[in-house]
């Protein structure tokens, strides 16, 4: 069995392994990394050889820990990020570059389809009938997203929205709410086989899935990070949040995930903050006195327009994974379009929770 796993920020592991009889066997790692001192690459393996087969990353980790010699240094490879990839390995977790990938890249839709675009085309996903696809979102109208759990009182100052014309939706997947203006803001989505985070815990699946974009910024200039447990961030502050939202297939199999994320381009923060009601808790533990300084701009950080930042981030996951341009089928359409009307546009999805 084989399984690789790229560590955030760091380097390639890969794991060659067999179990036999419950226990690891014929354990092989490998990778881009840098290790010292060179007889710390067979601790690692001695270490992993005979581990019980259902030991979690964290469990493998310790081993590895108390297996190495003192003084080792490791750069780009962490005792988790091997133990990850022995999880993925025997949970035959695919990779990146065993797909083909599509581009969907179309003109401004309202914000309760773009909703219904992301539900339809991952279960299009799920079933088999549409490749792993990147989405990049162009808005047609300022909205409010809340999160799918979400009290919508409590996160959105309904005279304010109505004030400014900004329209409120509710999405599938959960996290907090986001405040977007087409021109400030710039949101993908990550339509993939379960098969791509087979291994990884929840938390893990979201440094993995944001890795790619992290490199695109970094191309242009920008040293970002991911956040736990959802956030993109620099030193100058955040940049972007994540959310995801897991769909079974067809008769309950192997299903995908959705990954979407909104980067802040540029920002009214003081249209923001009449529109958001952001709570106190969420300001102080941020340790800031405003809404407008937790959220530092792509545009000021790149000095790029929009479209360019877009693009490049297009032309860098194209470089790493291979991209082919697509598009929303007629019928994919038709029923996202139906969604928006019977669910998303609908104030008993929006105001479940009231």
């Amino acid at each position: 069995m084989h399984g690789e796993y790229k560590i955030p920020g760091g380097k390639l592991v890969v794991v060659d392994v067999e179990a036999e009889g419950g226990v690891l066997r014929h354990v092989r790692v490998a990778g881009d990394f840098f290790l010292e001192p060179d007889e710390a690459l067979d601790a690692v393996n001695r270490a992993l050889e005979g581990a019980p087969a259902d030991t979690d990353a964290a469990g493998l980790a310790a081993r590895i820990d108390a297996a190495l010699p003192e003084g080792t240094v490791m750069y780009g490879l962490t005792s988790e990020g091997v133990g990850i990839a022995v999880r993925r390995a025997l949970a035959h977790a695919t990779d990146w570059t065993d797909y083909d990938w599509q581009l969907v890249h179309e003109g401004p839709q309202p914000p309760a389809l773009h909703m219904a675009l992301d539900e339809v085309l991952t279960a299009e996903v799920a079933a088999g009938r549409r490749p792993p696809t990147l989405r990049v979102w162009e808005w047609g109208a300022p909205a409010v997203i809340i999160g799918s759990f979400q009290s919508l009182r409590n996160e959105v100052d309904a005279e304010g929205a109505a004030r400014h014309g900004i329209e409120v939706v509710r999405r599938i997947s959960g996290g907090g709410a986001m405040f977007v203006e087409p021109g400030n803001t710039i949101t993908y989505s990550l339509s993939v086989p379960e098969a791509l985070v087979q291994g990884l815990s929840f938390q893990d699946s979201y440094a993995y899935l944001d890795d790619w974009v992290l490199g695109a910024l970094g191309e242009m200039g920008v040293r970002a990070w991911y956040q736990p447990l959802n956030d993109i961030t620099t030193d100058q502050g955040k940049i972007a949040g994540a959310a995801q939202k897991r769909v079974v297939g067809p008769g309950g199999g192997p299903g995908a995930v959705l990954h979407h994320v909104t980067m802040s381009y540029d920002i009214d923060a003081g249209k923001m903050l009449e529109v958001l009601r952001i709570g106190r808790e969420k300001m102080s533990d941020k340790g800031v006195k405003s809404a407008g300084k937790r959220v530092d701009p792509l545009r000021r950080q790149t000095g790029l327009a929009r479209e360019a930042v877009i693009e490049r981030m297009i032309e860098s996951f194209g470089g790493r994974y291979g991209l082919a341009r697509g598009k929303v089928t007629d019928e994919e359409l038709a029923r996202a379009r139906e969604l928006a009307r019977s669910k998303f546009g609908s104030d008993h999805w929006t105001a479940r929770v009231p």
